[in-house]
């Protein structure tokens, strides 16, 4: 086994990035407040070919050393915009025709694993604040709550974690 050099991993370029079929996902980051977390969700939506990112509320926005920092430099492939009203954009998405999920422990949560998906489906993703989590207007307009399961003795996730493990269940859910 060898470790393979950046050359070898065929990332794409920025210009080629934007211009490749992206997955019908788009994230909502519901007042986060980490720039940290910002950053890391960025990148990970870079990683999916994710197609957009809502920064609402108190949330972030590039350019920020701080998100700069997790990001390296998926600020600049990722499309992102900027919002002061999570529940606009959710009425604007919902319009749209995409399905609103919200990373949240409810007591209609569906679990990831039992989330079920058409190849037709456009997704919003939605993830709250680091203590408050979605807040309950967002969950009101939502179509699911879809929670990570967990077995230990803590009930929540980093935003960051939260988004990759959702993110790559979602990805696989549409054959990637």
């Amino acid at each position: 086994m060898r470790k393979l050099s950046i050359e070898e991993l065929n990332r794409l370029s920025t210009e080629a990035f934007k211009a490749a079929p992206k997955i019908p996902v788009i994230v909502v980051l519901d007042n986060v407040r980490s720039l940290n977390n910002i950053g890391s969700v960025f990148r990970t939506c870079d990683a999916f070919l994710i197609r957009k990112i809502y920064l609402c509320g108190i949330t972030a926005t590039p350019p920020h050393k701080d998100i700069n920092k997790t990001a390296l430099g998926a600020t600049e492939s990722v499309e992102w915009e900027y919002a002061n009203d999570t529940l606009e954009v959710i009425k604007k998405l919902k319009k749209e025709n995409y399905r609103i999920l919200s990373a949240e422990q409810t007591d209609k949560s569906t679990m990831l694993q039992d989330l079920k998906m058409k190849s037709n489906d456009k997704i919003a993703l939605v993830l709250g604040h680091e203590i408050r989590g979605v807040d309950q207007a967002v969950i009101d307009l939502s179509d699911e709550c879809i929670e990570i399961p967990q077995y230990g003795t803590k009930h929540s996730f980093n935003i960051s974690v939260s988004a990759g493990i959702i993110l790559w269940e979602i990805v696989k859910k549409f054959g990637r």
